[in-house]
């Protein structure tokens, strides 16, 4: 297999983008829990707090974790509403890994008592939306 690019190294910045491994496997359901995730206020600038989970089905490759870690990290000094980056983040992340289907779900903290759930979605058009959802289901 091929070397990491991060997992095992000493890491102290963001990155900008994702390291893949190779996947070879039948496609599988994966799903990445981050409930540290932080961004800022474009208007604002203080930090909003909240978690996302990245649920996918693979293609071709899975996602190095630390890399993900590390690239999530690029967003704590971003300054963006909730909304934008669950977009963003689930337009790059379909972009780099290409998977055939991908969704990031946001939770962020509530301010002002208004807590905000943003849900981004990409899917292979060659990939029917059936198939998606019993993959899904059966792991949910």
């Amino acid at each position: 297999m091929k070397a990491m690019k991060h997992l095992g190294r000493i890491s102290n910045k963001p990155v900008k983008s994702l390291a893949v491994i190779p996947w070879t496997g039948h496609p599988i359901f994966i799903e990445l829990d981050c409930t540290e995730f932080t961004s800022r206020c474009p208007v604002t600038h203080q930090p909003d707090f909240g978690s996302l989970k990245i649920r996918y089905i693979t293609r071709g490759h899975i996602v190095e974790t630390k890399s993900l870690k590390l690239w999530l990290w690029s967003y704590r000094e971003k300054g963006a509403f909730n909304e934008s980056i669950a977009e963003e983040i689930v337009s790059r992340f379909a972009a780099m890994v290409a998977p055939r289907y991908v969704a990031v779900d946001m939770r962020f903290h509530p301010r002002g008592g208004i807590a905000v759930r943003a849900v981004a979605e990409r899917m292979d058009e060659k990939v029917s939306r059936i198939e998606i959802l019993r993959m899904i289901r059966r792991h949910a």
